[in-house]
């Protein structure tokens, strides 16, 4: 059975009571279903393939809207079940995109010269790409448009936490607030999940100079 959820994260001028804030947190709970977290159009439509193939229920969330413009393929391909992508490698600190933030992410690590995956599958969760992250980088920073409690965040830290590596993590995710109705771009901003928001947090935590701020060598 294929689960598809419309509306994930902040939804507009739908409001409060029809954004997609929990679904992540409570599905990951319910034994012997997955959950798909697809960045754009392309890959929403190979991760409802992916979902259609497997014989368990499988949910695939994606927002309400316009995607990020990316060209859907005529086949109906599948992705790799419960691998995400490195899409960007950058140093000292790695970034886990869940869904449509991986763009925003893309954005702040040009900027931070950050690491940045996409993790496609919020569960089950690719420990060893996770790991893998975490051996290689100072760093982790996981982010999702949902709720943070409970989390794609926190299953992060549980795989950490059960192979024994103490890395620090930033979690970045929608406030423990509901969120009013408005744009999705300027709500996501004052949520601090655009990619100046992302930018910013990343850099406070960690202490990471903007490469546009770094002054070049002396000659």
């Amino acid at each position: 059975m294929v689960f598809a959820l419309d509306r994930a994260g902040l939804v507009g001028a739908d409001g409060a009571t029809h954004a997609g804030a929990y679904d992540i947190a409570y599905i990951r709970c319910i034994p012997n279903m997955s959950l798909l977290t697809p960045a754009d159009e392309r890959e929403c439509r190979q991760a409802l393939s992916t979902a259609f193939h497997q014989d368990h229920p499988v949910a695939v969330r994606y927002p309400r809207g316009a995607g990020a413009g990316v060209a859907v393929e005529a086949e109906l391909t599948t992705l790799p079940w419960g691998k995400g992508e490195v899409r960007r490698q950058g140093k000292r600190v790695a970034i886990l995109a869940f869904g449509t933030l991986l763009y925003p992410a893309l954005q702040a690590a040009e900027r931070l010269d950050a690491t940045v995956v996409n993790m496609r599958f919020a569960k089950p969760l690719d420990e060893e790409l996770i790991l893998q992250m975490a051996r290689s980088h100072e760093a982790l920073v996981t982010l999702e448009e949902g709720c943070i409690a409970g989390g794609a965040g926190t299953g992060v830290m549980e795989v950490l936490a059960s192979s024994g590596l103490n890395v620090p993590v930033l979690q970045m995710g929608l406030p423990d607030e509901f969120i009013e109705h408005g744009d999705p771009a300027k709500l996501l901003a004052l949520c601090g999940l655009s990619a100046e928001g992302i930018e910013q947090a990343v850099s406070k935590r960690f202490g990471i100079v903007p490469l546009s701020l770094v002054k070049p060598a002396a000659a």
